[in-house]
């Protein structure tokens, strides 16, 4: 899975964006991992529940998801990594976005219906 994971370039770039671990208590999670299962979960549109054990726990990659997205970290990061590919010529600062037309919904969004009575019992009537 070497080709769903930001480059040592791109994480340098990043790196200092997010928190050091805390001094005290259970060795966290390497924050690399973490963003990787983030942006494999957005990347391919599967379920947090589906993500790869290599990530780490869901759970734990779906909280620090939460946490970088609610309190500004995970802008900082796209800012950084957005600005460097604008320097380089790569894309127009003006005209970058991501597009959303090839996200795959997962299968819980199928809609299976509602539960109760059906439809065609209620057309007998």
């Amino acid at each position: 899975m070497v080709r769903d994971r930001l480059s040592d370039d791109a994480w340098e770039q990043i790196a200092d964006v997010f928190p050091p671990p805390a001094a005290v208590g259970r060795k966290r999670k390497d924050p690399r991992d973490v963003v990787d299962g983030i942006l494999y979960v957005l990347r391919t549109g599967c379920p947090w529940r589906d993500l790869h054990e290599e990530f780490g726990p869901w759970q734990s990659v779906y909280h620090h998801f939460n946490k970088w997205a609610s309190d500004g970290t995970l802008d900082e990061a796209l800012g950084r990594l957005v600005a460097a590919h604008v320097e380089v010529g790569e894309i127009d600062e003006d005209l970058w976005c991501v597009d959303g037309t090839h996200v795959r919904a997962a299968r819980c969004a199928a809609g299976g219906g509602k539960k109760g009575t059906p439809k065609s019992q209620l057309s007998m009537r």
